[in-house]
């Protein structure tokens, strides 16, 4: 696990760079190894954990980072981790490594986030398998260059790597309360596919990938919820009624205080659940149903 300096380099870096930043810097991230920080040092990353990843999550959640950061560094990484396919990882992690491909991937059906134990999409064929069937909330689908698919097939749930481009899918962009989430409703018609992975092992290796992106998830989450409240504080300091700052009312004053507590507890658990993960700790899923 990296030690204190290395982290606090880590985090000056990344908040210094989202200082500056115009549009999604996606070749900044890239150029600095932010988005290979998870992948495996054979295939061109960095070969870190999630304690690194909960640092730069936590400063991009403070600036409410719009890009594919969470889907193609973080969980496309986690998912191909847990599929184990040794030929997939050698065609797409040094990609996203280098910052030149962009993956999504869509699992939810109905009004579920989470992985359908029986996808009603399926995938046919032998040889060549097509997808058909229809995903929601599917994160930065429409900036994807390749999207992983579980899908039902005679083996069981698995994962298929589908090209967002090609015949037989339509990627639609949802409204959703948070702006910074670019989440799309996917429609797959007999499109063309490749299976991924061991055979019907979709399900487990999805949930394991969900799981372990939660962490980063978190991250974010924290790093939002300071910024939101350094904000406020900021604002009770220069909000004048009734010829003082706000600030100095005794009722806003315990607000801050509130909002205090509330941010560096999320902080915390975060932090927590980052290095109980990057330990294996027997508890760790627990440890971020709490903190979720």
């Amino acid at each position: 696990m990296p030690g204190p300096e290395e982290l606090r380099a880590l985090r000056g870096a990344v908040a210094e760079l989202m200082a500056k930043a115009d549009g999604d810097c996606w070749d900044d991230l890239a150029a600095m190894g932010l988005l290979g920080l998870l992948v495996p040092e054979e295939y061109g990353g960095a070969g870190a954990g999630p304690v690194e990843v909960g640092v730069v999550a936590e400063e991009l959640g403070r600036v409410l980072f719009a890009g594919p950061y969470l889907s193609t560094a973080v969980l496309a990484v986690n998912l191909l981790a847990a599929l184990g396919d040794s030929a997939e990882c050698d065609a797409v992690l040094p990609a996203i490594a280098a910052g030149t491909k962009r993956v999504a991937v869509a699992f939810a059906e109905g009004h579920s986030t989470r992985p359908p134990a029986e996808p009603a999409t399926s995938a046919r064929g032998d040889g060549a398998p097509l997808v058909t069937g229809a995903k929601r909330f599917v994160l930065d689908a429409d900036s994807a260059d390749l999207l992983y698919v579980l899908a039902a097939a005679d083996t069981g749930p698995g994962v298929f790597a589908v090209d967002p481009a090609g015949p037989g899918v339509t990627v639609e962009p949802v409204t959703t309360v948070d702006a910074s989430r670019r989440l799309c409703a996917v429609r797959f018609t007999d499109a063309p596919a490749t299976a991924v992975g061991t055979p019907g092992r979709g399900v487990e290796a999805v949930t394991v990938a969900l799981d372990r992106s939660a962490v980063a998830l978190l991250g974010e989450q924290a790093g939002a919820a300071r910024r939101a409240m350094e904000m406020a504080r900021d604002y009770a300091k220069t909000r004048y009624q009734f010829g003082r700052a706000i600030g100095s009312f005794q009722a806003v004053k315990h607000m801050c205080a509130d909002m205090l507590l509330e941010a560096e507890s999320t902080v915390s658990a975060a932090r927590h659940v980052a290095a109980a993960a990057a330990d294996g700790s027997v508890g760790w899923l627990a440890d971020l149903a709490l903190a979720q």
